[in-house]
């Protein structure tokens, strides 16, 4: 049975009183006596009225502006997907007002962000959305918005020392401890097994430091650090460089060496060298559906890559903050989303049409 819409016409008829002294209680601006006031809200309570948000919203013409902080994804290709979220989630959003300003920063320069994060401040956003990658240059950034009443949403990395309306992303530890696991199969024993983090700045990338911690834990159960080695290592080349001479210096030191975890979306990198080098039996574990990933993935040098989903970090990011700002709905502070395993054979699942 259909439910029936319940307006203010309705809640003023029975309460033998004006559609203005309901929506002055229902506002609690303006004069109401008191037994009246009681009244008007067991009526509402009785009929179960909720507002109708989305039609005051559309009445009001008001317009929300949204800051979002991203990385240029001319620089990482990672980005583009985040990008295309937040793109999608604008054209659904406008009719109800929202306006997002895109603040993009080099994902290798702090000052860059700096200067960005500086510029999306200065221009008062009713809310903002941000991927932290900068730990350290970030936390003055929110201090100064939680000051400033600005809510803000993290996305892509979770920072537990701070109070952002809401975090949309990965588990981070638990992406690790899972990538551990799928690694695992079948694997020799003993044997090395590799985390790389490449081309980042570990001390300041909270998100990568869990997930190394994930994959550590999973390796510490049930005595398996006794059969399998876990050696982190930064590999970091300049632009147009290879990471060759990196991982033949880690397998002259690890001889066993049998699987590689990459801990960012540059699985691709350490697959190039396999293929080169003739080295295909080292297992693969990577992140993120890009397509140099996607051509090692189909040539099964990587073995599985994990789907952290950035198109929808940036798409729940910013309907999260709309859900915030123009519909006034309590936002729960955690927003994980699954963590998929893909593989050559469903890859064709995952792939957006768009």
């Amino acid at each position: 049975m259909k439910k029936k819409i319940v307006r203010i016409k309705d809640i003023a008829e029975k309460a033998q009183t004006s559609k203005g002294t309901v929506d002055r209680v229902l506002h609690n601006r303006g004069r109401v006596a008191e037994d009246v006031r009681e009244r008007i809200l067991k009526i509402i309570k009785e009929l179960n009225y909720e507002p109708n948000l989305i039609a005051q919203s559309l009445k009001s013409q008001r317009t929300f502006n949204i800051a979002a902080l991203i990385p240029d994804s001319s620089e990482d290709s990672y980005w583009e997907a985040p990008l295309k979220g937040i793109e999608k989630a604008e054209k659904e959003l406008r009719q109800y007002g929202i306006n997002i300003t895109r603040f993009i920063f080099n994902p290798h320069d702090e000052k860059s962000f700096i200067l960005k994060a500086k510029e999306a401040t200065k221009e008062s956003p009713d809310g903002v959305l941000i991927a932290p990658i900068f730990y350290k240059e970030a936390l003055p950034f929110f201090a100064n918005w939680k000051s400033l009443q600005i809510p803000y949403v993290l996305f892509n990395t979770q920072i537990e020392s701070v109070d952002p309306l809401c975090y949309i992303g990965q588990d981070s530890y638990r992406s690790g401890f899972l990538a551990a696991k799928i690694l695992s199969f079948g694997l020799p024993y003993p044997c090395t097994v590799l985390v790389a983090h490449i081309n980042e700045d570990i001390p300041n990338s909270a998100h990568l430091i869990t997930k190394e911690k994930g994959f550590r834990d999973y390796f510490l159960l049930d005595g398996r650090d006794k059969k399998y080695k876990v050696v982190s290592k930064d590999i970091n080349f300049i632009e147009g460089g290879t990471l060759d001479a990196h991982l033949e210096g880690i397998q002259k030191e690890e001889t066993e060496l049998a699987a590689v975890y990459v801990t960012n979306s540059k699985a691709f990198e350490v697959a190039s060298y396999l293929e080169r080098s003739g080295k295909k039996e080292i297992k693969l574990v990577g992140y993120d559906l890009l397509p140099s990933n996607l051509e090692y993935l189909n040539k099964e040098i990587i073995n599985f890559l994990i789907n952290q989903n950035p198109l929808g970090q940036g798409y729940w990011g910013i309907h999260q903050l709309a859900n915030h700002l123009i519909f006034k709905k309590d936002i729960q502070p955690i927003k994980f989303l699954p963590l998929d395993i893909i593989t050559k054979e469903n890859l064709d699942y995952y792939l957006d049409p768009q």
